[in-house]
């Protein structure tokens, strides 16, 4: 696993794509949380990160399909999937190596923010403390989030060797698993209970109770259970795809 993780962070900082992906991430962040009048926390008044943990899983949704999307496209493209078929790794190996090495560079985007924390410090009114508790909840959920989409990505670039393809399958599921159920769970027909569980199936209801500064075990659970899901329907589809290349 370690030869196929230090394979992908290579290929990533060695080709413009990663640094041009980190790099918008961070662009749009400033301009969301410093320029645009909505979410400006300048405008906003208060001492927090509330407006950054806001609009960080939608900026997420198109930073992390941008990343995961050659992760295996570019190994059907160019028929390297069957030369790592050939060495002594197996199918868990493979993927747990890009895995793990789209989401050192997802890490490696959201470590810069961290600076948001000093500066909203030193802007504050004088003896004004910071929720810190509240801000490392968010970034926990921001984290277990972040390696969602990013298990999710991995699978939709198993399904196509086009990465265009692989990044609108992977925006499409990784949106309708955050905000999809939370969307249905509003409709009328639904209130009185069922909207309740509609909205758990989501990911943004587990996002936003981390992100209150609780860090809750079924929070956890639910993270982890969706992310082994699709390292093991990933799993399936590359044997999938191999059993019929070899045919």
């Amino acid at each position: 696993m370690s030869s196929i993780f230090i394979k992908e962070l290579n290929s990533f900082f060695s080709s413009i794509v990663g640094y041009v992906a980190i790099l918008v991430f961070l662009v749009a962040c400033g301009l969301f949380l410093w320029v645009l009048p909505e979410y400006s926390i300048l405008d906003y008044g208060y001492a927090t990160l509330d407006k950054f943990f806001d609009i960080a899983p939608m900026l997420l949704l198109l930073l992390i399909p941008a990343i995961t999307m050659r992760s295996f496209a570019d190994e059907f493209k160019g028929g390297t999937i069957e030369w790592l078929s050939t060495k002594p790794l197996t199918d868990l190996d493979i993927i747990l190596g890009k895995y793990f090495a789209s989401l050192v560079l997802v890490v490696f985007a959201l470590l810069p923010t961290f600076i948001y924390k000093y500066t909203i410090g030193n802007l504050a009114v004088a003896h004004t403390h910071l929720d810190t508790g509240g801000i490392a909840g968010s970034y926990i959920g921001l984290f277990f989030l972040a390696a969602t989409f990013t298990a999710i990505g991995t699978f939709c670039s198993s399904l196509t060797s086009n990465q265009i393809v692989s990044f609108l399958i992977a925006l499409f599921a990784c949106f309708i698993l955050y905000s999809g159920f939370e969307a249905l769970s509003n409709i009328p027909a639904f209130a009185g209970g069922l909207d309740y569980y509609l909205s758990m199936i989501g990911m943004s209801f587990h996002y936003a109770s981390v992100s209150r500064g609780v860090v809750d075990l079924r929070d956890m659970v639910y993270f982890l259970s969706i992310i082994t899901l699709f390292i093991t329907l990933t799993r399936f589809s590359l044997n999938s795809r191999t059993w019929d290349t070899a045919k």
